[in-house]
Formats: structure tokens, C-alpha cells, sequence
């Protein structure tokens, strides 16, 4: 049997990891291209004050898509106010209706023609200006606004410039580690598919394919072995990937140093990408009693549990039964676990 869980976690918080690998030293960078990095701007070469000619910088680029995405939404609300506001006639109308307790044909009239406005505006949606079609493209920009952000945060990660929003890990408090873990499950974003659409490789609990590559700055779920010699899955951020080896460089996202992990393939488990949506594509959800690896709550290890309840609504977490040899079936209370941080395990034998 595996060492209890509870202890595991209580030395973890308290003390936290060991260190087994050497601490590798950072790249030196000079100022000026550690703040052109920050900004988003391109360092190959010499650094230059302003833009290349035809490059745009990310700031820029952000504020337009911001722009964009501005427009998307007004148009948005712009349609649903034109629905709206013929259905509020609807349902008012009924209510005179039924005050009056009397059905005349000036109301039969009336009711005939918003019913018929409101069957224009239906089938109105599901055309070229549907509401839903324009919440994908607003997705969409936030999609990109979103890579943007991340590329720029990866490059002054390098350059060694860091924001309030993203401080160096030896100046991290657990506390804002958990909080910025919690945004970043509540902010994954969650698939809209087209009609008879699929859900793609890493949306929920459907796998990457077999010849996917994590990207500089995922997270992923990784396999490290302990100075004690045990091995558990944490959670790391991928720093390269050597395709000649096979092999990752990840770093511990709960490491105060510097230190770096190098793991083949077998050992990283990338993270979903999206969230699968419980109204629409259930099956790219664990099933119940399926066996998982899951983040637990307020630390940043994965461990093995069963999944007590899959997520309902979109907004909704898993529940599952995390083993724990400290109870006697085996296993924790139900513990809400967001989709972002439940992947496939992939030992079948109970510990």
C-alpha cells in the first residue's frame, strides 16, 4: 500500500519538495532586450526603439482585438434586445389577455403577428448574423488575445521581467500560486462545436494525439521522481521539447528555484484545453467511477481518484474520491476537482 495520503500532502504544504536536480543558471539577458521581450516586441538582432516595418506589436495588436471584440459584443447584445423585446410583447400581451379573461380578434391578430416576428428573429439566429455565430467569433478574439498574453508572458519569463499578475516564483506566497491555479481553470475555455461537430484532442477528457507536442508555457501534468526515491505527478510548465531525444524540459510550477526536470514523452500528460460542455458532448467527460489523476485541492500534486460525479452544467466541476488509505474503503470524501485538472491516469493497478 502507498505511503497515506494526508501525510503526503501535510509534508508537501509544510515543507515542500526536495530538490534533486542541479540548479541551472539564467540565460543573461541584457536590459534593453529584457524590456523590448516584456513588451512584446521582436529581440532577434539589435533592439530597436520602435516596430519593425510591417510588425505589429503585441500591445497594438492586443488593443485592436480588444477593439474588435468590444464591437462583437454590442452586437451581440444589439440582437438579443431585438428578440427580447418582442417576446417581453408576447408575454404582456397574454397578461391583458388573461386579466380581461377574454380572447378578442384584436389580441388573436396581435398575437399572430409578434408570433410571427418572433419565428422571423429564430430563424434570423441560426443565419449569417446569428447570435451564436458572433459569440464564436468574440471566442475566437479571446482565444487570441489570450496567446498573445501568454507569448509575451513566456518571453519575459526568458528575459527575467516580471508583472504584478506573474511574480517570480521565489517571491510567490502559496496562497497567490493557488489563486492564479484557480483562474486559470475558471478562465479554460469551453467548446462550442458546430452542429454534428466533434469535440478536438484535449477538450475535456479526450486525449492529445499521438504525435502532439506540448507548446513552451503549457502546463502539464509530470512524472518526477523524489529524492526518496518515490515517484509522483506534479504539476509543471514546459519549458522546451528536444525531438532528436524525445524529451522534455519542464518546470515544477511549486519549485521556489530555478530547478528543471527532463522527462520523455511517457511522462508528461498535457492538460486540457478546453472544457467539454455537459449539455452538448458528455462523452468528452470521465464517466463515473472512471479511474483519474486529479489535482488535489490547495496543492499542486496529482494523485489517483474515481470519479464520484462528472460536471452537470458547464460551470461545474468533477467530484472525485481521491485514494487515501487513511479511511476504511479506501478513499477521501468527495473533492471538487476542475476539469482543467483531471486527466487520464495511466496505471490501472490500485496502489
Amino acid at each position: 500500500m502507498a505511503p497515506l495520503l494526508t501525510s503526503a500532502l501535510q509534508f508537501r504544504i509544510s515543507v515542500g519538495r526536495k530538490k534533486e536536480t542541479t540548479k541551472k543558471t539564467k540565460p543573461e539577458v541584457s536590459k534593453d532586450r529584457a524590456n523590448a521581450l516584456a513588451r512584446g516586441q521582436n529581440t532577434f538582432g539589435r533592439v530597436s526603439c520602435c516596430p519593425q516595418p510591417g510588425k505589429m506589436s503585441a500591445d497594438t495588436k492586443i488593443a485592436e482585438l480588444l477593439t474588435e471584440l468590444h464591437q462583437l459584443i454590442k452586437h451581440t447584445q444589439e440582437e438579443r434586445s431585438r428578440s427580447e423585446h418582442n417576446l417581453l410583447n408576447i408575454h404582456k400581451t397574454h397578461e391583458r389577455m388573461q386579466s380581461e379573461n377574454k380572447t378578442s380578434p384584436y389580441y388573436r391578430t396581435k398575437l399572430r403577428g409578434l408570433y410571427t416576428t418572433a419565428k422571423a428573429d429564430a430563424e434570423a439566429e441560426c443565419g449569417i448574423c446569428a447570435v451564436s455565430r458572433i459569440l464564436r467569433r468574440a471566442l475566437d478574439k479571446i482565444a487570441e488575445i489570450k496567446s498573445l498574453l501568454e507569448e509575451r508572458r513566456i518571453a519575459a519569463k526568458i528575459a527575467g521581467v516580471y508583472s504584478d499578475s506573474d511574480p517570480p516564483r521565489k517571491t510567490m506566497r502559496r496562497g497567490v500560486l493557488m489563486t492564479l491555479l484557480q483562474q486559470s481553470a475558471m478562465t479554460l475555455p469551453l467548446w462550442i462545436g458546430k452542429p454534428g461537430e466533434s469535440p478536438p484532442p484535449l477538450c475535456g477528457a479526450t486525449p492529445a494525439s499521438g504525435d502532439y507536442v506540448a507548446k513552451q508555457g503549457d502546463k502539464v501534468a509530470a512524472r518526477v521522481k523524489a529524492v526518496d526515491g518515490d515517484e509522483q505527478w506534479i504539476l509543471a510548465e514546459v519549458v522546451s521539447y528536444n525531438h532528436a531525444a524525445n524529451k522534455y524540459e519542464v518546470d515544477d510550477i511549486d519549485e521556489e528555484g530555478k530547478e528543471r526536470h527532463t522527462l520523455s514523452r511517457r511522462r508528461i500528460i498535457p492538460l486540457p484545453q478546453w472544457k467539454a460542455n455537459p449539455e452538448t458532448d458528455p462523452e468528452a467527460l470521465f464517466a463515473k467511477d472512471q479511474l483519474v489523476l486529479a489535482l488535489y485541492p490547495q496543492t499542486t500534486c496529482f494523485y489517483r481518484a474515481l470519479i464520484h460525479a462528472p460536471p452537470h452544467r458547464p460551470q461545474d466541476d468533477y467530484s472525485v474520491l481521491f485514494e487515501d488509505t487513511s479511511y476504511a474503503d479506501g478513499y477521501s470524501p468527495p473533492l471538487n476537482v476542475a476539469q482543467r485538472y483531471v486527466v487520464a491516469c495511466k496505471e490501472n493497478k490500485k496502489k
